[in-house]
């Protein structure tokens, strides 16, 4: 279970599904066993990441032993086709709003750019590449957006008629931050993530996901793909709604690891991601993101998503943005990369595990029909709430 799990343990919480009650259980992840820690005290993740020490807390329950991460895990990974009679697991949170920071690093600014000059024609990129790159090259890395160097480099690529919505968040004073996916929608380890099926250019988008209460209190972290739709986002930037949110577009998981003296905000600061794309025709795609390369501070995210100016009562989780942009060319040359589907999409870390998701097309993933009311009512029937 070291693909999915952390190397070094840690305090690991979740969510799975329960054919017997018919709902979801928040769950610990123990020694290669999940335990059902779903009470009174905490019904939901949100009710349990409110608590001022989760971790404090958990050390009190014993919990109920459901079965192997193991067993647990070969039937998450079934995708579409899950038993009815098998525990599965969810994305580990519930009612948080899904929030997602874009453009956060320099190489995936860059890229961004790209997008919108090729109007989302994966054929005209290249040759804005070369163009764009050899102009900019890597003098973004190191600028502190918002800064007065920054506002010197937007007024020189205003000169060079190469200014960009994408750079003015990359680069200025406001960072890019949008709903990602509605609350309960986002999928689990194992699960199919979707595409919207208008889209013929599109990747992968790993990033560290932190776990945040209603009073902007990072309680954990995880791991998440930010499926983007390339060409979608390309054609027009009021298109991200389209381009981000769709059935099962977004994955998060295996399980929220919470902060405590082992593990806390300077680990994601330094956390380096992997991904691996395996596709059913035998094509590979291997890509690493680091998070010492972030533009903005996690701690920054944070502070201009939730505070005075907006707040979210049942707390929220928040995808950092990615430095991965594919531009491999998968099939004819200069056409980049694109998912098929098929393709098996893996996430790791080493701190905060793995998330495995398999490639479908939004419109061939399960529908997403269990949301907010119906786990209040399935609660209220099991008599937790």
């Amino acid at each position: 279970m070291q693909s999915i799990v952390p190397s070094d343990g840690g305090v690991l919480v979740g969510r799975v599904w329960r054919p017997d009650v018919s709902g979801p259980s928040v769950v610990m992840c123990k020694d290669g066993r999940v335990l059902d820690i779903t009470s009174k005290a905490a019904p939901t993740m949100r009710d349990l990441l409110e608590i001022d020490d989760p971790v404090g807390f958990l050390a009190t329950v014993a919990g109920e032993d459901i079965g192997g991460l193991e067993e647990i895990a070969a039937a998450s990974g079934a995708g579409g086709m899950v038993p009815e009679d098998a525990v599965s697991l969810l994305a580990p949170m519930d009612l948080q709003s899904v929030k997602a920071c874009g453009v956060t690093f320099a190489r995936s600014m860059i890229e961004r750019v790209i997008e919108e000059r090729a109007a989302g024609d994966p054929a005209r990129a290249q040759a804005i590449r070369a163009k764009v790159s050899g102009i900019i090259g890597d003098s973004l890395r190191d600028l502190v957006p918002g800064s007065e160097q920054a506002a010197r480099v937007k007024a020189a690529l205003i000169d060079e008629g190469l200014w960009s919505q994408y750079l003015e968040v990359g680069i200025g004073p406001d960072a890019e931050v949008f709903s990602k996916a509605q609350p309960m929608s986002s999928v689990g380890w194992g699960a199919e993530i979707g595409l919207h099926p208008v889209s013929q250019w599109n990747n992968p988008e790993p990033e560290v996901v932190l776990a945040i209460d209603s009073r902007g209190r990072v309680k954990g972290a995880t791991l998440g793909n930010d499926v983007n739709l390339r060409d979608v986002e390309g054609r027009s930037a009021l298109l991200l709604g389209k381009a981000k949110d769709n059935n099962a577009s977004s994955a998060v998981g295996p399980f929220i690891r919470l902060f405590d003296s082992e593990f806390g905000i300077d680990d994601v600061r330094a956390a380096e991601l992997d991904l691996v794309v395996e596709g059913e025709d035998g094509f590979r795609l291997e890509g690493k993101s680091s998070m010492r390369e972030i533009s903005r501070d996690p701690l920054d995210l944070v502070a201009q998503t939730i505070g005075r100016h907006h707040q979210y009562p049942e707390g929220l989780v928040l995808y950092l943005g990615t430095l991965f942009a594919p531009i491999e060319d998968r099939d004819a040359p200069g056409q980049g990369f694109t998912h098929k589907r098929g393709d098996r999409v893996t996430i790791s870390s080493a701190r905060l595990g793995s998330l495995s998701n398999t490639v479908r097309l939004s419109t061939e993933c399960p529908e997403w029909t269990f949301g907010p009311s119906a786990l209040m009512r399935n609660l209220a029937r099991r008599g937790l709430l």
